[in-house]
């Protein structure tokens, strides 16, 4: 496995490659790494699996592990030394999928009366209204918006990476699709009126400006910044929610719910998955469908609604 991970990861993004080598040192190699590959069996795994499951890990987390352990076996039969890949043949346990908590209407209203007041608000509204993740909000450059059309390109997203490692960087979109998005014009609105912000922000912090200073810098230069130009950290957006949250009665809400709220808010006012999926860049629409194949109160009873009026349509009362 130690080879597997110093020679194969080649092909893997850097967020991947670390997550590979935490569960291969905290999990896979405490309890299988004396095993000889040749001599690996399903009952060992299975009884691995079980271990981590008394020990109060999730049947989700659990699932992750046997993802990873399963690439090591199977590149090692890609390269002649198994002839088959053991961990194929391991039943995994039923993960339940948690409930997606999406705002309320009135928790939206709420939040669209608190949200000017907060030094974050028009970054956290746009993730409202565009369904972008977090980081790819945070990363957005002012070349990927384009005001005349009304569009944003989603191209790349803002990772934190320890500093020996490059600090903040650009990195790949989540499944490498840059997607173009068309968002409602209020939308828009907002962008136009951060263009406008940072420009006083920038005038305001005079010498300690660290952002752009050239119209032709500022063309690619970060739409969402401090107060002196610099990148946002995710913990200080966390924060300027959680705030935010709370006042509109929804304490335990994450920022990524407010991608969920996106989601469904699409849905209920009548996008169609596909185009739902599109904007949220997912891989696939059954992706979607799966995630928020749900039907919320209301879907179900204006479906009612309109069934009833074709019946009545179509028997002519």
């Amino acid at each position: 496995m130690e080879v597997w991970l110093a020679e194969y990861m080649g092909d893997k993004k850097y967020l991947t490659v670390k997550q590979y080598k935490a569960a291969c040192n905290t999990h896979i190699l405490p309890a299988l790494g004396a095993v000889k590959l040749s001599a690996l069996t399903v009952p060992q795994i299975q009884g691995f699996y079980n271990s981590l499951q008394r020990k109060g890990l999730a049947a989700k987390t659990v699932r992750n592990v046997h993802g990873i352990l399963s690439k090591c076996p199977g590149t090692a039969v890609q390269v002649g030394y198994l002839k088959e890949n053991p961990t194929q043949r391991v039943p995994l346990p039923r993960v339940q999928r948690q409930e997606i908590v999406p705002l309320t209407d009135q928790q939206v209203q709420a939040f669209l009366r608190e949200a000017p007041e907060d030094e974050y608000g028009i970054l956290l509204e746009v993730i409202l209204f565009t369904g972008l993740r977090e980081a790819e909000a945070m990363g957005l450059t002012w070349d990927c918006i384009d005001f005349q059309a009304g569009t944003i390109k989603v191209c790349k997203q803002l990772q934190k990476r320890p500093i020996r490692d490059g600090g903040f960087t650009f990195a790949p979109l989540k499944n490498d699709k840059t997607r173009m998005i068309k968002p409602a014009p209020s939308v828009m609105s907002l962008l136009e009126l951060r263009r406008k912000e940072q420009v006083a922000q920038r005038l305001r912090a005079g010498d300690l400006w660290v952002g752009w200073h050239t119209e032709q810098e500022r063309q690619t230069a970060l739409v969402f910044t401090t107060e002196v130009g610099g990148n946002l950290s995710p913990q200080t957006v966390y924060n300027h929610y959680k705030k935010l949250a709370a006042k509109i009665g929804a304490p335990e809400s994450r920022v990524h719910d407010l991608r969920h709220t996106y989601a469904v808010l699409s849905l209920q006012n009548g996008d169609d998955v596909k185009t739902v999926q599109g904007n949220l860049g997912h891989a696939t629409a059954a992706f979607t469908l799966d995630v928020y194949g749900h039907v919320s109160e209301r879907m179900k009873q204006e479906s009612a609604q309109r069934m009833e009026q074709y019946i009545k349509d179509a028997a002519g009362r």
